[in-house]
């Protein structure tokens, strides 16, 4: 009996060739469902491969309790209600490795254009003005970073900061000393540490209770003047409103928002504010990371339904 999973965001094809391909797997490619065709069809199959585009609330979860797994081809699960998921029994997965260099090439990519003001000047230029002395910017060479998260993305930015002369140092609870040594960065054991130390301060965690506004008013009041900020991670860990205040008061110098508490952003004062470098969600728009994460997540759902192999399990 075949196991039959459904694709119901753009997933890469090299991902779904690996469904196709597999005995005993029948794989439906249906993009773009409303959230009645979906809890129509979701029934129907024992397993779901999702992006961020499709919601998979108690209430949808509701109508497919024989659903056994569901995989994130991402990092990202916050579109999942896994209570729900867990109370159905349904495993859910995501895929942490395959946009971890592209995450972080992008964090790098945020934290040297914010330095060199890339944007306005590029801006300026192709609207005919030459100017250069309104871009007067910042090195990063010999100056501190703070990493809030080292998990695979966070480690990935340490190694590129350090390879352009930066100091590290890191918040992250439940790494070690011994580890942090391992990888030369100074571990704190509090944000308010890691503020107070830092010229650039980025976040590479998931969105939990625990991460939702971790840096606010308090953390801003404690930073250096001048600070700079990169969110790549998840919108709402870096308070929105925290942030624009910081800016407005002039603590912080600039931020880089890859992510936003609400995609695409309703609120527009940050992304509009002349101090701010913004992308739409960009971390994972890399070819290699698109193929990754589709093969990831194919060869997850087929492992776990399978051969009983669960890997990256989330609940």
């Amino acid at each position: 009996m075949s196991i039959k999973v459904l694709v119901s965001d753009k997933l890469a094809q090299e991902g779904v060739d690996i469904l196709e391909n597999t005995e005993g797997v029948e794989v439906t490619v249906q993009v773009g469902m409303s959230v009645d065709e979906l809890k129509c069809e979701l029934p129907k199959y024992d397993a779901i491969i999702i992006r961020s585009a499709t919601k998979l609330t108690a209430e949808v979860l509701a109508v497919a309790p024989n659903l056994k797994a569901i995989c994130r081809a991402g990092v990202g699960v916050d579109n999942v209600d896994k209570d729900a998921a867990t109370k159905n029994g349904t495993i859910v997965m995501n895929t942490p490795g395959g946009n971890t260099v592209s995450t972080a090439e992008l964090a790098i990519t945020l934290l040297l254009s914010l330095c060199r003001y890339i944007a306005p000047a590029c801006a300026k230029l192709k609207g005919g003005e030459w100017d250069k002395k309104s871009f007067t910017g910042t090195e990063v060479n010999n100056k501190t970073i703070g990493i809030i998260g080292l998990g695979r993305i966070g480690l990935a930015v340490a190694k590129r900061c350090q390879g352009l002369g930066m100091k590290v140092v890191g918040y992250a609870p439940f790494f070690s000393e011994k580890k942090a040594t391992e990888f030369n960065i100074e571990l704190c054991k509090q944000i308010s540490d890691l503020v107070k130390l830092s010229d650039f301060i980025t976040v590479h965690t998931p969105l939990t209770d625990e991460t939702r506004g971790i840096i606010g008013k308090e953390e801003f009041a404690l930073m250096k003047d001048g600070v700079r900020v990169i969110n790549g991670a998840r919108g709402g860990i870096i308070d929105e409103d925290a942030l624009l205040d910081a800016l407005e008061n002039g603590k912080c110098a600039g931020a880089a928002l890859d992510v936003y508490t609400t995609e695409p952003p309703v609120d527009r004062r940050l992304v509009e504010h002349p101090a701010v470098l913004c992308t739409p969600h960009l971390g994972a728009s890399t070819n290699e990371a698109q193929i990754g994460v589709a093969v990831d997540a194919a060869n997850q759902i087929i492992d776990a339904l399978l051969n009983n192999d669960v890997r990256c399990r989330v609940n």
